[in-house]
């Protein structure tokens, strides 16, 4: 590096030093409020109530509707400050220990250092200018891109001379670990942003000895709002002062959120410039890029023993008060702006795909040889050298090591999903896995046929099922107390929701309101009725659930217990099923279940079937056409699609409408479960129709017919503004009635 450039970067930093710390200092009065409502009120209270609430949501917590509740708690200074009045400890936080699951909680699981090992993989030391240069920290965000800071990578040309190293660490005896060193190829992709301070940059897919960049794996990065807020605890993977790789945990608060940045509290050096700041679930939330200095009068750093710092005194005489780092949806929000060409956008949109699980050494004994070993999972289950596999995945399952190899994971709810086979065969995906930022704890192992049942496998399957219990009758309390639909503050959020879309028409409004759906459709909650359906979302005017096809109305509170009541009859099957000498395939327990939810009074339909889409997530979990229904009325739709009968036309009739071999017309709610199935058909384009069972194009009249003929009343309204409440996306048809005849819904059928 020339004298010219050591000047000019040298410049650079300082003056990144000093913004920095002009940040900090403008916002202290409000940092000072945020740590006093903390140590007071605790971390629910402390940052914006919709973000606490998009939070909750996204861990999935039982509070699902925080950001609505409106009850004043029963001291009133402890939300000084804050909007966001949560019920008296008497009734609501200690029910469902929110402080506990978004706060600081020293019991962790051990799946948490399980996972934070993945985590670090794809972290690596940089070695800038070549050997004997500056060193800083980077990490794989896609398969083929390093990101950085843009003052540890300022140019290209810079980027050319450097390389990074994985596995530049010590290894469980103690000893370091053998680096594997790649060369970085700026030539390919190099995009840099002085402002927001990243760099980033393609990676060599060998390394200098023959390694592939793939086996170090990608940390999947998330533009979706609700991944920390102020008061959590953070982790940082970093190589300070180019040292083997290290770990700042679980003692690093946030104590500010600012629109590009986060302050918070930890222990970084520097060289740790470039590393990534996670979340408790292992999810990235910040570039880290800078210290916070401390500064004399005017503005300037000052060094340890008080002096005015320089440049060429060193970052190690700096003296530090906080860190700094740059909030990743804002680092994506400006790649995604960028129009690069050729290779280099493809490799730009990797960055924006999910990323494959990064490969692990295994954490368990391999099974018996007599045991057939399921291929790697996109999950993050370890799979070592020689094909061993852990026996607790990342998705929360287990796998029982019998000469039949099942694995059954067991949800939130309690509803398992299930994979069978028999030596030789390979594994039936269930269910598309969670990201690896998402872990779940373990299950309670289940012991295999003559060793007999631990008890504490059925004590905390029924505690999960009453966690469900309670956590629903909760948000059904809590909805009494709030507006049923707020007409003036959906009349906003709509507006302010299609902004720039309304003046489109046929495929190209259909383009944007698909685009539109997925982008906002953040989080994706899976399937949990008892949870969400029931307390709220379905709720009508009066309180009740009415079964979309009939139109009879129930106590919420029926469907609740008998939600429950069917996952913890599923769970008394799956252990009879596995405990019992014959062996049980994925069919049978899939038979099995079909017929113990057929003999419930009651259960949640999609009216788009789950067997069109495998009964796969998010659309399984889909909010906009999950509806409270008699077990009757959908065993007697089935998995019919929707069809106008004349009036002439001989069919089986019921109380929930009509059925002949080609389709079934509910008695009740036309117009809604039109709504809905469209509002399907622009969310999913492309994945049903294309068989005779399920809706074709040619059916799409009838939809529109039902559509027209029964305006969108105020229970819809209602379930779109509380479904965009929860999982962030909203129904068009609801919204804007007239786009029906507007949109070209031709796209959304497979070709």
């Amino acid at each position: 590096m020339t004298t010219e450039l050591r000047t000019e970067r040298a410049s650079d930093y300082l003056s990144q030093l000093t913004r920095a710390a002009r940040r900090y200092t403008d916002r202290t009065e409000r940092r000072d409020r945020n740590k006093a409502v903390l140590a007071t009120s605790g971390v629910l209270y402390a940052d914006d109530p919709e973000r606490v609430a998009k939070r909750l949501a996204r861990l999935g917590a039982d509070w699902s509707l925080a950001r609505a509740i409106e009850r004043t708690p029963s001291d009133p200074a402890a939300t000084a400050g804050s909007t966001l009045r949560l019920p008296p400890d008497s009734f609501g936080r200690d029910v469902l220990g929110l402080e506990r699951l978004i706060g600081r909680n020293d019991l962790t699981p051990v799946a948490f250092l399980e996972e934070g090992v993945l985590a670090a993989r794809p972290v690596g030391r940089i070695t800038v200018g070549g050997p004997g240069g500056g060193h800083g920290t980077g990490f794989l965000v896609s398969p083929a891109l390093l990101l950085t800071n843009h003052h540890v990578l300022g140019d290209p040309e810079e980027a050319a001379r450097s390389e990074v190293a994985f596995a530049f660490q010590d290894g469980v005896g103690g000893g370091p670990l053998v680096p594997a060193v790649f060369r970085l190829e700026p030539q390919r992709f190099f995009v840099t942003d002085q402002r927001l301070d990243f760099s980033l940059v393609a990676v060599a897919p060998s390394g200098t000895r023959g390694e592939a960049l793939s086996s170090f794996g990608r940390l999947t990065l998330s533009e979706a709002q609700g991944k920390v807020v102020i008061g959590e605890f953070v982790n940082i993977v970093q190589h300070p002062r180019g040292e083997p790789k290290q770990l700042a945990l679980r003692d690093n608060q946030v104590v500010d959120v600012l629109d590009d940045f986060l302050h918070y509290e930890c222990d970084t050096q520097p060289g740790s410039s470039g590393s990534p700041v996670f979340n408790d679930q292992w999810e990235v939330v910040a570039l880290h890029h800078s210290a916070v200095p401390k500064t004399d009068g005017q503005g300037r750093p000052l060094s340890v023993d008080g002096t005015v710092w320089q440049p060429d005194m060193g970052e190690a005489r700096l003296a530090w008060k906080a860190n700094e780092g740059v909030r990743i949806s804002r680092v994506l929000g400006a790649l995604r702006a960028i129009s690069p060409g050729g290779e280099a956008a493809g490799l730009r949109d990797e960055v924006f795909t999910a990323g494959s699980a990064v490969p692990a050494v295994p954490t368990a004994p391999a099974p018996p040889e007599s045991a057939p070993v399921p291929p790697a999972s996109a999950n993050g289950a370890a799979a070592g050298a020689n094909g061993s596999r852990a026996a607790y995945l990342a998705d929360g399952t287990a796998r029982l090591t019998v000469p039949l190899w099942v694995t059954v994971g067991l949800g939130p709810s309690g509803f398992p999903a299930v994979a069978a086979g028999v030596s030789g065969a390979q594994p039936v995906p269930t269910s598309p896995p969670p990201p690896l930022a998402a872990p779940a704890g373990p299950p309670p192992p289940l012991t295999a046929p003559g060793a007999g049942a631990p008890t504490t496998a059925r004590a905390d399957t029924v505690s999960a099922v009453e966690r469900d219990v309670t956590a629903a009758l909760v948000n059904l309390r809590l909805a009494q107390d709030r507006p049923y639909y707020d007409r003036t503050a959906d009349r906003a959020a709509r507006d302010a929701y299609y902004a720039g879309v309304g003046d489109l028409s046929g495929d190209a409004l259909r383009r944007a309101l698909t685009g539109l759906l997925e982008r906002t459709h953040a989080p994706r909650p899976r399937y949990q009725p008892i949870r969400l359906v029931y307390p709220w979302v379905d709720l009508h005017q009066d309180g009740r659930l009415r079964s979309i096809y009939s139109g009879r109305d129930f106590a919420p509170e029926e469907f609740i217990r008998a939600d429950a009541a069917v996952a913890e009859s599923r769970l008394n099957r799956v252990r009879e099923l596995l405990l019992r000498e014959s062996t049980a395939g994925p069919a049978e327990f899939e038979a099995e279940f079909d017929a113990l939810e057929e003999t419930m009074p009651f259960n949640c339909e999609h009216v788009v079937p789950q067997s069109w889409f495998a009964k796969q997530e998010p659309m399984r979990g889909d909010l906009h056409h999950l509806f409270a229904c008699e077990a009757g009325c959908n065993s007697f739709r089935g998995n019919f699609p929707y069809i106008d009968f004349p009036g002439v036309q001989e069919a089986v009739r019921d109380a929930c409408g009509r059925r002949e071999g080609e389709g079934f017309e509910p008695q009740q709610g036309k117009g809604t479960v039109a709504r809905a199935t469209l509002y399907f058909l622009l969310r999913y384009p492309g994945l049903v129709g294309d068989a005779p069972q399920e809706f074709p194009a040619e059916r799409l009249p009838t939809l529109l017919t039902w559509h027209d003929g029964e305006p969108v009343s105020e229970y819809e309204q209602h379930r779109n503004a509380a479904a965009a409440e929860i999982q962030g996306n909203r129904n068009p048809l609801i919204d804007h009635p007239d786009w029906a005849r507007r949109i070209d819904f031709t796209g959304v059928w497979r070709r």
